[in-house]
């Protein structure tokens, strides 16, 4: 059964009702029929604001690539501003899980999109001195590793931050890894205790380090 609608329809809510579908059971799921559901309307009332669910999914993308958002960072400090922004591409995709899969199945070039999603980047990469070329890899790197690394960590929950029950699913992945046939899994037997934490936002932080720090070292010089 339909829920009641508070609010009258509107595109903004047609997409925050199928993010919130998307995010919680994947695009594969997310129908006209469950959206409208998620409004309280029938699904021919939503046929007045779209054509189709190729529309919304794309409408999804526009939404949430248009909204990143980048922490504050010393403008001339190029290392800060690229950490900001590997930091903003791994929250988005945390807020939308569904953005990994529209993001990997879709391509948007809508104006608010790329606003928000690669002008806003790109303009803070290149005021803090990263050449053009540059800025362009900086950017293709940052955003394809979060993409990575948010789908590889969405699944395995012993790696996201958490209380006591992620400590216990960390215990018992652990117990995984440990109690293999040492025969057959050696190294892996071997290094359970750090293997568990393959997941874990430690793990990006090190590789966005390492990237940055080999940035860093190529850029020239900015004068006064």
């Amino acid at each position: 059964m339909a829920r009641k609608s508070g609010r009258s329809v509107s595109l903004e809510r047609i997409v925050e009702a199928a993010l919130k579908i998307a995010d919680e059971v994947g695009l594969d799921d997310l129908t006209i029929r469950n959206i409208a559901g998620e409004l309280g309307v029938g699904t021919m009332t939503l046929y007045g604001y779209v054509r189709s669910k190729d529309e919304i999914l794309d409408a999804m993308a526009d939404h949430v690539l248009g909204g990143i958002r980048m922490p504050e960072a010393d403008p001339a400090d190029p290392g800060a501003v690229l950490r900001a922004a590997a930091t903003g591409f791994l929250a988005m995709m945390r807020e939308h899980p569904s953005i990994v899969q529209l993001m990997t199945s879709r391509v948007t070039m809508s104006m608010h999109s790329m606003e928000g999603g690669l002008e806003g980047v790109l303009s803070r990469f290149l005021e803090a001195g990263i050449p053009p070329e540059t800025a362009v890899r900086c950017y293709s790197f940052l955003i394809t590793y979060a993409l990575g690394f948010a789908g590889y960590q969405h699944p395995r929950p012993w790696g996201h931050s958490g209380g006591e029950e992620v400590e216990e699913l960390r215990r018992q992945r652990k117990h995984f890894y440990a109690s293999l046939p040492a025969s057959k899994f050696p190294s892996i037997v071997a290094i359970a205790d750090h293997l568990v934490d393959l997941p874990a936002d430690a793990q990006y932080d090190f590789g966005v380090d390492c990237f940055i720090a080999s940035v860093v070292a190529t850029l020239p010089e900015r004068t006064a």
